[in-house]
């Protein structure tokens, strides 16, 4: 089952987002965090680290598991997915850095290590997995035409993606990895509950699809229709055409 709410603005989207997580993580000292990057859950762990930095709590006894990580781009590299978490929380709150999860995007034999990844959410029960959604429908890096049921893997990155990303890499697409490994939708599913971040005009249609549309690999958000506890929060852009 899926709850819309909508926000104003970003500042007000990333504020209702850490109202649920708050409410776990108070909840559950313990708690297994699925994390995503990008530039949508900035704000969302901007609240974070304002009260970690307050005393309201901390993160000290809690896992990490991230969705995606590039192929081939050197951890120390700064869009590497580890260092985008590293700058944009785990530097800035008490959890453990032994404790936080990311693909390996180096590992020598790649789907060995998306199994094991695989393995490792089955046996550590995401209790709240934050996601964004691709212009095209995608969540983590499950593009459009894979499969509801896949476990972590590696996958080619569509140029819509890549095109995307690449104003991260000083505009340049040549400069974005062609492949990441994701975690699947079937280990996106098996999380208690979830919480979808929209914003902007550019993922109207995408949200509009993944709220109203048929569950399709079309757009793999939609298969979240069939998911028991799911709030999607959206901004007046990205809620535009609800």
């Amino acid at each position: 089952m899926i709850v819309l709410k909508k926000a104003k603005n970003y500042e007000e989207m990333s504020k209702m987002a850490y109202s649920i997580v708050k409410d776990v993580v108070t909840n559950n000292p313990n708690a297994t965090l699925g994390l995503a990057t990008g530039s949508t859950p900035i704000g969302l762990y901007k609240e974070m680290i304002k009260d970690y930095q307050a005393g309201v709590v901390s993160y000290k006894n809690m896992l990490s598991i991230n969705l995606d990580e590039y192929v081939g781009l050197p951890v120390e590299h700064p869009e590497s997915y580890r260092s985008f978490m590293n700058t944009n929380l785990f530097n800035h709150i008490d959890i453990d850095k032994a404790n936080t999860n990311v693909p390996n995007g180096l590992a020598d034999d790649i789907e060995k290590a998306c199994k094991d990844y695989s393995a490792f959410i089955a046996s550590h029960p995401i209790d709240v997995q934050i996601l964004g959604i691709g212009g095209n429908g995608h969540i983590a890096f499950n593009e459009p035409g894979t499969p509801l049921d896949a476990p972590t893997h590696l996958v080619e990155l569509k140029e819509k993606t890549r095109l995307d990303n690449a104003r991260f890499f000083d505009g340049d697409i040549n400069k974005v990895p062609t492949h990441a490994v994701t975690m699947g939708l079937k280990d996106i599913m098996s999380a208690k509950k979830i919480v979808l971040l929209a914003s902007g005009s550019n993922k109207a249609q995408a949200v509009f699809d993944m709220l109203n549309g048929p569950i399709s690999t079309d757009c793999p958000a939609s298969v979240l229709q069939s998911h028991p506890d799911v709030t999607v929060i959206c901004d007046e852009g990205a809620s535009s055409l609800l």
